[in-house]
């Protein structure tokens, strides 16, 4: 037996003319090799261009550097007081430095704010040599973690950028590995908002202009090689509504910064994402046969967000699909049906309607009495 039950998140119009599909504007031309834009609440793709397509990632590579150490720092196989012996190797590793000296020590702290903020190519090396005890090693943690977050077209050779034959990440798995530090690690990511980092009497500025041009960018990273181009994976926030953007292989610094700006303009200005139900608590309830209590909540197990085009949350519905009728026993998260959820006549995401507390058997007499009944409905 299937039951429906209609839920108006806004005004759903009847023979209002929305059309079935809602018009939005084409993302704006961006001169990359691949970008995407997406928001971290819903997880839906604003816009994107070969964002499959696995592409050298340069200083990017140093967000699961960086994911890496907050992991070990979370699981306190690491301190931040930590004091760091800098190795020959760390000191001599090429590209932009934090300038750290060969033999001295250097406190966790500082050698993420150098990685983070001054992208320095030697203080990944240390940080890696520090965790894992080689970076030979730490590379081996930076490809599990990856699998871990089904980065599926990433494949890393050395913790700062470095060109490598088989050293590839694509803009799709730039922005899960971003939103992954976002979400699980914020008191971190707040090192990506700092602009500049004072060390060892050299300062030097965070390279993403865009934490001067736009005060909603928050992070993240910028990146450059020759074979790389210029890359950038920029985060912002405005409103509750936080969007990512990957761009990747473009021609110059400015380039990249126009780049990441204008899909975060495109982002925020034609969409907006609405939270729907919170996860675990009840938005209808069903009767459970032969059951005690008879009455089920019924809800979804994770929070349900939706981003869709500006000015038509009015447009959106919400059927309530009940599969099956429920006879006790009924374990909690026991799935029995799903959420519908459309706007206008399009679909926009289905979930699966759970059983949010167990219901155990009733008695003998309750399961007799409810035995009955469903005889007479059959």
């Amino acid at each position: 037996m299937t039951r429906f039950w209609t839920v108006f998140l806004g005004v759903l119009l009847a023979g209002s003319g929305i059309a079935a599909e809602i018009p939005i504007p084409a993302p704006p031309q961006i001169g990359a090799t691949s970008y995407l834009l997406m928001d971290t609440t819903s997880d839906r793709v604003l816009a994107e261009q070969a964002a499959d397509q696995p592409v050298e990632p340069a200083s990017l590579t140093k967000l699961m550097t960086a994911y890496a150490v907050f992991k070990a720092l979370g699981e306190g196989q690491i301190s931040l007081s930590d004091q760091v012996r800098v190795s020959e190797k760390a000191w001599r590793t090429e590209g932009s430095r934090m300038f750290i000296e060969v033999n001295t020590e250097v406190s966790v702290e500082d050698l993420i704010r150098g990685m983070i903020i001054q992208s320095g190519n030697d203080a990944s090396v240390a940080l890696a040599e520090h965790v894992a005890g080689s970076e030979e090693v730490f590379v081996g943690l930076m490809n599990h973690h990856a699998e871990l977050l089904g980065l599926n077209g990433t494949h890393f050779q050395n913790s700062t950028g470095l060109p490598g034959d088989n050293h590839m990440m694509t803009a799709r798995d730039v922005a899960l590995l971003a939103h992954a530090i976002i979400e699980e690690f914020p008191d971190y990511y707040r090192l990506y908002s700092e602009r500049e980092f004072t060390y060892n009497g050299i300062t030097q500025h965070n390279r993403n202009s865009l934490l001067w041009r736009d005060s909603s960018v928050d992070g993240l990273k910028t990146g450059y090689t020759e074979a790389a181009g210029y890359c950038l994976v920029t985060s912002a926030e405005r409103d509750g509504m936080r969007l990512i953007s990957v761009v990747l292989g473009t021609a110059s610094t400015q380039a990249r910064s126009d780049a990441s700006q204008a899909l975060l303009n495109y982002g925020f200005r034609f969409f907006e994402t609405h939270r729907l139900y919170t996860g675990g608590t009840e938005i209808t309830t069903a009767r459970v046969w032969k059951g005690v209590p008879q009455i089920a909540s019924l809800g979804l197990a994770e929070d349900l967000s939706i981003t869709i085009p500006r000015g038509h949350y009015e447009s959106l519905a919400a059927i309530m699909d009940l599969s099956t009728e429920l006879v006790a026993p009924v374990a909690r998260g026991t799935i029995v049906g799903a959420v519908r959820v459309s706007l206008a006549e399009d679909s926009v995401v289905d979930v699966p309607l759970v059983v949010l507390e167990d219901v155990p058997e009733a008695g003998f007499l309750g399961r007799i009495k409810d035995a009955i009944l469903l005889w007479w409905q059959s």
